[in-house]
């Protein structure tokens, strides 16, 4: 795990390596001035904090002044915000700002747009481990920003017995029950949510117990609505598999607690937007 300062500091050091000698070359040294963000497209804004945190780390004397906000619907020609001070400052880290904003509004307005079609049901959307390596933390707080939830974190703060698990162990009696020894023995607390591929696996799940959450796989609408009402309550329910903005609606309508999207992060196209010199 890492936090955002040490990820900043990496992108910083991979870009920069020893000078920006591009601006080095060109514009004398204590040259201030003001560049603002434009918006292009229309979109939900995501990265305004971000671009904050990678201004404070590589020059704190840089100011901003933001007209809108992480969440915030932008539209073409819409200044986000000005950042004023060191030119050779706000040169040097304009691509590494553009990079996390333009990412994460792609994530925030896909995400938006599909909470919006889950509109007067319970269900609620989240996102998946299908991440960036070393940008999870980031697109999450994207998805989240869009108005979904997160699911696990990583490997390590939920238990996820899936088809692998269950075949590599030899069923899905023997992987639950394996995973609650190992849960006695360790003294760790966390949640077990653990996959089913057929109606079978459904009933055999509700008859061994111990657990907390159903992933209902590749489960086609109506076996997905037969597989709700069998469960009936007795444990959270989650869709995931074959799920997209033209079924979304009717997936959750059978009363399923989460449909997990993995391309909500690995499947989006960055938002148009561009760091303008103010002359």
């Amino acid at each position: 795990m890492y936090d955002l300062e040490f990820l900043i500091e990496l992108a910083l050091k991979e870009d920069i390596g020893d000078g920006d000698h591009t601006s080095l070359a060109t514009i004398p040294l204590n040259t201030r001035g003001t560049a603002c963000l434009l918006v292009k497209e229309p979109a939900v804004l995501a990265g305004v904090e971000m671009a904050q945190k990678i201004y404070a780390i590589f020059d704190s004397k840089l100011k901003m002044k933001i007209a809108f906000k992480d969440g915030d619907k932008v539209k073409p020609g819409d200044v986000a915000f000005t950042v004023e001070g060191n030119i050779h400052s706000i040169l040097s880290t304009e691509r590494l700002v553009l990079n996390f904003l333009q990412r994460m509004s792609g994530i925030a307005t896909h995400t938006a747009k599909l909470v919006a079609l889950l509109e007067g049901l319970n269900t609620k959307l989240l996102d998946t481990r299908k991440t960036t390596p070393c940008m999870r933390e980031v697109e999450k707080w994207a998805v989240r920003i869009g108005g979904g939830m997160n699911h696990r974190s990583g490997l390590y703060d939920m238990i996820m017995i899936k088809d692998n698990h269950i075949d590599f162990c030899g069923g899905i009696e023997k992987a639950i029950n394996a995973t609650m020894e190992y849960l006695n023995t360790t003294g760790k607390s966390l949640a077990i949510e653990i996959e089913a591929r057929t109606m079978d696996d459904v009933r055999e799940i509700l008859r061994v117990g111990q657990i907390q959450r159903i992933m209902l796989d590749n489960f086609e609408v109506p076996m997905l609505k037969e597989a709700v009402k069998l469960i009936a309550g007795r444990f959270e329910t989650e869709a995931s598999g074959g799920i997209t903005e033209k079924n979304l609606r009717a997936y959750a309508e059978t009363g399923v607690d989460f449909i997990s999207i993995g391309a909500l992060t690995h499947q989006i196209k960055s938002v148009d937007l561009s760091l303008k010199a103010e002359i």
